[in-house]
């Protein structure tokens, strides 16, 4: 062969053979490895302004975004010649509109954002720091939103979306199908309107309710059990992701968790008292459930949110200066740093600081609130370990406006980017994370028609409502009395004749600042609601209804005796009802009902009194809910949940929820409720292969496997349940007890942790005879018994089955308050089960030494009979043929595994030569056809 043909085989050979070996040893899927380089070509090619734009979420005032309009000019600014990353959008800032044109306009402003963003990437610009004309990157903006549920004030669209319900009401479900149903619903509809960032939901682990401060996120919040948060909160996340088709970056808050807290994260930083090791067993565990814990990636969190809080158990000796983690570099890294974290950080976990200026973070630079400098807040939340910086009334002092402070806060980190090379390097790690992210939800490249919403889908938006409705009716939540106290004090609903009076916490909000007025609860919506349920049966009498607000019932107090109608009304009234909103003292009128039951006993008197509890249930104390007939939860006062309270009026349903929160009022404490109810009945089985739980009785039958000494027993329980009928949270501690001859004393104690209320365990058969088995977890002692009589003979004890398999993470799921009537088949806990076998450089070594010693046998041999053109043929063919079969078993192609397993390398390398025979039998035959078409031709 000539040295040129050699030379040139030879290059084949090695560059065919390398491409299956990179494909067998990436561990990334495809699609982030593709998101990854491109976003690193990507960076090679921004200048430091581009760069630097990349960190700030930014605010601007007013809903529009073009040129042509003065707060529009602003926005249009920024994001062409400033780069910003992306911007957020808030009812404060009046991007907004109400009332029926909220969708269109808020959809035209995220299309218009975009839009300004292209536009920007077709104009050329000047590089200040080489005065060289370059054309900007076409990066899609970050447009986000949060959106927590209840309307009024914790959303910020208030009109045209469907009414979703509380973080509160979910937990109160317990059911993980409706949060992935809510969070579904929210990401199909924010996906429409052009959002791709929520900033959401809450993880925050509320344990125990605060007083009277009002200092908690109130009915923002899955509750107070650190399990069913992580699970809701899993749930949820999945939701939008698939509600979205991914295209929705899911920022979860308020990291590291703000349930202990006393204070409003944007009011002030506060102080918990709180070790790491708490943190990580109550604060932290629900983050851990959607970043390194997450059993998919479609429940991780995109990104996390940093909140302004510390630590005193943590960060040591707390003081005036003592910074926030959001500040903190050695806090921050200490909290990254811990492996559930650290994992999803390498995998592109994005960190967005908490808004830089908030009244919190003000507070804590200057207490007296005279001074402020932006550009030194953003670096200072940067280099703690932010990713991401969000900035809303970010004013620094002397700058005449928030879009002059944002001007030179990007100028500055511009200059810093260029003077400084650690923070430059710094920059250009968080930029890499950013652009990432955007290709995660972008797909491989970026393009105008991709970032837009479609206008045709506003007509699928707030139709939801169903979904709505029937977490009402699973969340509504009996608080006070018993069931049966309550059947004995309210045997029926209010009579045909009975009047009632209807008495509701309503408020005013509005959309934007010139917006008209709405209210958070209208006063007869609860009143309209039982006339529309049950006038037309004539179980009430419309005109025997009326309705008075809050305030009235303040201003009744307040007045005097005998002045208002009201009082005329209570005082002839046979039912009063209540619907509650939160208690605060910021609103006064808030604070009516506690003091009508003070200071009025003479009114309740003979009378039903119900109160609906619209938002958070532990507003009321001891005193208070004794006074009462009836105390319900309901968390949330969309017009669904209005109805339900209806219906629960009228005994036409009984609530079904379970609080999902402490209620220090009636001595509720969630941790008590979640753990182990001691009534139960602890099932208990042999865990092996072919055996089926028998149905649940007191005693199971003993299976008819023999055991002998030195055998181990595989166990399992059957599911366990909390004080709610729900079942425990995964960890909860089992013990399991073996005790011989019906002694009293065991003599092996087993523990193990539950998962989907399931625990399983071994125990080692040590002796004849007759031996018992038990189980039993926290206050729940009564348990199946199984046993087992053992024959006289001694064996080598067999090894002791893992239990330390691979398990999928398992979602809870809302159980009935009833006790099962059979237990799930138990899934087997297989004994040493092999290791995933990988490619390896030796099997590719392998692979190609057998490969190309057939291509050269069959290269020689062609070429003494056929000449060098055949000859080429017959090495190139078996090479691909051995490739062809080696990339099959590289890219674990369906039943490569099972022959990895079987036979490992040598697999490979029968692989390989099978593969190759194949291909030099192809070209012989392809050899004989050719000489027979000659023959026949030449004839």
């Amino acid at each position: 062969m000539p040295p040129i043909l050699r030379r040139l085989f030879l290059s084949i050979i090695i560059i065919s053979l390398f491409m299956p070996l990179s494909l067998a040893q990436a561990s990334p899927s495809r699609q982030e490895v593709i998101g990854t380089e491109q976003a690193q070509a990507l960076l090679e090619k921004l200048t430091p302004e581009e760069r630097v734009g990349q960190l700030f979420l930014v605010t601007f005032s007013g809903p529009e975004a073009a040129i042509s309009s003065a707060t529009g000019a602003q926005i249009y600014d920024l994001i062409v010649n400033y780069h910003v990353g992306g911007v957020v959008l808030t009812a404060a800032n009046d991007n907004f509109v109400g009332f029926d044109q909220t969708l269109v306009i808020a959809q035209s402003l995220t299309d218009q954002l975009q839009r300004d963003e292209y536009v920007g990437s077709q104009t050329p610009q000047i590089n200040p720091d080489t005065d060289e004309t370059y054309q900007p990157a076409y990066i899609p903006l970050f447009i986000g939103v949060s959106q927590d549920g209840d309307g009024f004030p914790y959303d910020q669209i208030l009109n045209g979306l469907t009414a979703l319900p509380s973080q509160m009401a979910l937990g109160a479900t317990w059911s993980t199908d409706l949060s992935n149903q809510v969070g579904n619903v929210l990401g199909r509809e924010l996906a429409g309107l052009g959002f791709n960032l929520l900033l959401g939901p809450s993880l925050d682990v509320l344990e125990v309710p605060p007083s009277e401060s009002g200092g908690d996120l109130g009915v923002r919040t899955f509750g107070g059990d650190p399990f069913w948060v992580g699970a809701l909160g899993q749930a949820y996340i999945t939701g939008v992701h698939e509600g979205s088709s991914g295209k929705i970056v899911v920022a979860a808050k308020h990291f590291p968790g703000f349930g202990g807290s006393d204070r409003l994260p944007e009011e002030e930083v506060a102080t918990v008292l709180s070790s790491l090791e708490q943190l990580k067993q109550i604060d932290l565990a629900p983050f851990f459930a959607v970043t390194g814990n997450a059993p998919d990636t479609a429940s991780m969190t995109d990104a996390l949110i940093v909140s302004h809080i510390r630590y005193q158990g943590f960060q040591g000796n707390i003081r005036a200066t003592t910074r926030p983690v959001s500040f903190d570099p050695q806090a921050f890294s200490q909290l990254i740093s811990l492996p559930e974290f650290d994992s999803w950080r390498q995998n592109g976990g994005v960190m967005i600081s908490d808004n830089l200026g908030s009244r919190a973070v003000r507070r804590f630079y200057d207490p007296s609130g005279q001074t402020f400098n932006g550009p030194l807040v953003a670096r200072d939340a940067f280099l703690a370990g932010n990713d991401l910086l969000y900035l809303d009334n970010f004013l620094s002092s002397g700058d005449e406006d928030v879009y002059a402070s944002y001007i030179r806060t990007l100028t500055f980190f511009a200059q810093k980017y260029r003077e400084d090379p650690a923070f430059a390097q710094r920059v250009d790690q968080s930029v890499l994370r950013i652009l990432s992210l955007k290709y995660k939800i972008y797909g491989d490249s970026f393009s105008i028609s991709g970032s837009l919403p479609n206008p045709a889908i506003l007509d699928a938006i707030g139709i939801s409502s169903q979904v709505t409705f029937n977490i009402a009716q699973q969340a509504a939540t009996l608080i006070s009395p018993s069931p049966d106290e309550l059947n004995i004090a309210i045997p029926s609903p209010p009579g045909r004749n009975e009047p009632i009076i209807f008495i509701s916490d309503t408020r005013v909000f509005q959309q934007c600042t010139n917006c008209r007025q709405q209210y958070s609860l209208d006063v007869d919506a609860l009143k309209n609601a039982v006339i529309r349920l049950y006038s037309g049966s004539g179980q009430v009498i419309p005109s025997n209804l009326s309705s008075y607000t809050f305030q009235d019932l303040l201003d009744m107090l307040t007045s005097g005796p005998g002045e208002l109608q009201i009082e005329n009304d209570l005082k002839s009234a046979a039912w009063i009802v209540f619907a509650m909103d939160t208690v605060t003292s910021d609103v006064p009128s808030s604070l009516a009902l506690r003091q009508f039951l003070d200071q009025r006993p003479d009114l309740i008197q003979g009378k039903h009194i119900i109160v609906f509890s619209l938002s958070e249930p532990y507003a009321l104390d001891a005193t208070d809910i004794s006074k009462l007939s009836a105390y319900y939860a309901l968390y949330s006062r969309s017009s669904s949940f209005i109805e339900i309270a209806a219906r629960i009026l009228f005994h036409e349903i009984q609530p079904s929820g379970h609080l999902p929160v402490s209620v220090p009022g009636i001595g509720y404490e969630i941790l008590e409720a979640t753990s182990p109810d001691p009534n139960q009945v602890i099932h208990l089985y042999q865990d092996i292969p072919t055996s089926t739980p028998p149905e649940e009785t007191q005693t199971p039958i003993p299976t008819s496997t023999s055991l002998r000494v030195g055998d181990y027993i595989s166990l399992i329980t059957g599911i366990i349940l909390d004080h709610n009928g729900n079942q425990v949270p995964d960890g909860t501690i089992v013990r399991f007890s073996l005790y011989h001859n019906a002694e009293n004393v065991a003599t092996q104690v087993v523990e193990n942790q539950t998962m989907q209320g399931l625990a399983r365990a071994s125990l080692l058969v040590d002796q004849s005879g007759e031996i018992n088995i038990s189980a039993e977890s926290g206050s729940a002692t009564s348990s199946d018994v199984l046993t087992f009589e053992i024959p006289p003979e001694a064996t080598t004890p067999t090894p002791l089955p893992s239990t330390h398999t691979a398990t999928p993470s398992l979602t809870p799921t809302s159980l009935p308050t009833e006790t099962p009537t059979a237990t799930p088949q138990a899934t087997i806990i297989p004994i040493n089960p092999p290791d995933q076998r990988n490619i390896g450089f030796g099997d590719w070594l392998i692979a190609l030494i057998a490969t190309v010693m057939i291509s050269g046998v069959n290269y020689w041999l062609l070429s003494l009979k056929n000449g060098l053109r055949w000859a080429v043929r017959a090495a190139l063919i078996p090479l691909i043929g051995g490739m062809i079969t080696y990339t099959y078993l590289a890219v674990n192609l369906p039943g490569s595994a099972s022959m990895m397993q079987r036979m490992g390398t040598w697999g490979v390398f029968l692989v390989a030569i099978i593969g190759a025979v194949v291909g030099a039998s192809a070209v012989w035959i392809w050899q004989v056809l050719e000489v027979r078409r000659v023959k026949i031709a030449q004839g």
